[in-house]
């Protein structure tokens, strides 16, 4: 096992960045106060909570007033379709597509459970959905469409700004999972023309357990937690400050660098794949050759599994979608939604980039699978 593998999953979880660690280290020490006190602890700690709030929604060209913390993707997810439905309670259908992430399908399908109606809309051979099959299912009665904006796994972005333009126009909300975008991509509320969009920390450099939800003004939702009245009422509980001033922080960094870190990052994930399918004949990609994250690479090796080829090149940290059972491996569904073979979808291996990936990364690492596929397709 290698100490320090080429760490290339950052889709997974991002390290932290220097500037939110320093950020936050007096709210671990010193600046301890709970936001709801009066004194001055606690002032000083809603100042920090505001601060943040004004920065992430700043980031995504929103107002203070429309973010809500949260303490993870899962958190803010539920709270958007859950609290939506429960505000809503004559409209009992959502739209929404096979390829989302468990903390959107979960919700999908509890609701399903309870008596409510949910259109799964497929994806064609590259992972997007179709426009015309999100605006055909929608109905009278659909209170909520719930696509998230980029795909964890082979990083597609789906069409959000055609979709809710035709989502809106009949009175119905939108929301998007933004959990892999935001910070990867610039991100603009008005320009996807949504109603509610999940923010992750981890993914872009705040810190694991916070996040955001954003809600335009006006748009109706109840909580899904009973409590206090933190967060206007919406999200009850004692805020995690130190967390959340790190979120602002890595929120505030993305909003000055996010532009040329996509176009660094780019044009090494593009080296990655060229040096790749140079060693590896019949190397394919899975997902949009274009409509993606800029950090994200997703390919099927040909004639070994995933899992077997990373195991067979420790000195590369990435991960595969698929799943193992019982000591049997199954393919990623997201793969398999395109299309693509569970017996061939094995093969895939998802390598997703960041702001400490370098050039003698990319190089190393293309090297290394390149290497263990040819002793793997071999033996």
């Amino acid at each position: 096992m290698h100490e320090h593998p080429i760490y290339l999953d950052h889709n997974a979880t991002a390290p932290l960045l220097p500037e939110v660690v320093d950020a936050m280290v007096p709210y671990l020490r010193e600046h301890f106060g709970n936001p709801s006190s009066a004194h001055v602890y606690g002032r000083r700690a809603k100042a920090a909570v505001d601060q943040a709030r004004a920065r992430v929604a700043a980031l995504l060209g929103a107002v203070a007033e429309e973010i809500f913390f949260v303490a993870h993707g899962t958190e803010a997810n539920n709270l958007a379709i859950r609290g939506v439905l429960a505000a809503l309670p004559e409209k009992r259908h959502v739209v929404t597509c096979v390829t989302e992430h468990p903390a959107t399908v979960e919700p999908c399908r509890q609701w399903e459970k309870q008596g409510g109606h949910v259109t799964w809309l497929p994806v064609d051979g590259e992972g997007r959905v179709r426009v015309s099959d999100a605006v055909a299912a929608l109905r009278s009665d659909t209170a909520l469409v719930t696509l998230m904006h980029a795909n964890n796994e082979t990083g597609v972005l789906q069409p959000i700004a055609e979709v809710a333009r035709e989502a809106r126009a009949r009175g119905i909300l939108v929301h998007t999972d933004a959990a892999q975008s935001v910070g990867k991509l610039p991100v603009s509320v008005e320009g996807l023309g949504v109603d509610l969009l999940t923010v992750v920390g981890h993914k872009f450099g705040a810190p694991k357990g916070v996040g955001a939800l954003y809600v335009r003004k006006g748009t109706p939702i109840r909580p899904v937690l009973l409590g206090a009245g933190h967060e206007r009422g919406l999200r009850p509980g004692t805020e995690n400050v130190a967390s959340i001033v790190g979120l602002g922080v890595a929120c505030e960094v993305a909003l000055r660098t996010v532009e040329t870190e996509a176009a660094r990052v780019r044009g090494l994930r593009d080296d990655l794949w060229e040096r790749l399918r140079t060693r590896v004949p019949g190397l394919a990609l899975n997902g949009h050759p274009v409509e993606r994250l800029p950090n994200t690479l997703n390919v099927r090796f040909p004639r070994v599994s995933g899992s077997t080829l990373l195991a067979a090149a420790p000195e590369v940290a990435a991960s595969t979608g698929s799943a193992c059972h019982a000591g049997e491996e199954s393919a990623s569904s997201i793969i398999t939604a395109m299309g693509v073979e569970p017996s061939v979808a094995l093969g895939s291996v998802r390598l997703s980039l960041g702001r400490t990936t370098t050039h003698e990364d990319v190089v190393a690492a293309a090297e290394a699978l390149a290497a263990a596929w040819k002793r793997l397709a071999r033996s």
